[in-house]
């Protein structure tokens, strides 16, 4: 288990910090640090009223809440999102809203999942040819639409 530092904002002050809402759960849930609506179609940068300190090696993805995605029709508009471990920021969750209607969200609502995650470091080195595989430079749908 990692520790991951995290600094309230002044408006975040009265806001519960990222948690599971199960033993069990991959996902820390974060909460919506004001009020808005987001017509549909819509899309904004929602404040969550803090920042955190990933340690090196480490970032944090950002993901939808699936009730949100299935129920209403909003997610998270860069998916999964990436928070680098030498951001300082505050946390904003990009949601969009596909949804017919508008989508109200209240200070305080659950809004996304946090999911720490480990870093591989990789470097690309240049060659002239690549290995040959079954797919080969088979694209999108080469393997099948099923």
């Amino acid at each position: 288990m990692i520790a991951i530092q995290l600094k309230r904002l002044p408006h975040g002050a009265d806001l519960p910090i990222p948690a599971r809402a199960t033993a069990d759960a991959a996902g820390m849930d974060i909460v919506a640090a004001e009020d808005l609506v987001l017509a549909p179609g819509a899309w904004a940068a929602v404040p969550t009223g803090f920042a955190i300190a990933i340690p090196p090696g480490y970032e944090v993805q950002v993901r939808p809440r699936s009730g949100l995605a299935f129920k209403h029709g909003v997610t998270c508009l860069n998916t999964p999102g990436t928070i680098d471990a030498d951001y300082r920021g505050e946390v904003k969750i990009i949601l969009i809203n596909h949804g017919p209607d508008p989508f109200p969200i209240t200070r305080g609502d659950r809004i996304a999942q946090l999911i720490p995650a480990a870093v591989q470091p990789a470097t690309f080195v240049e060659v002239a040819t690549l290995d040959d595989t079954t797919r080969g430079t088979g694209g999108f749908g080469s393997t099948g639409t099923r």
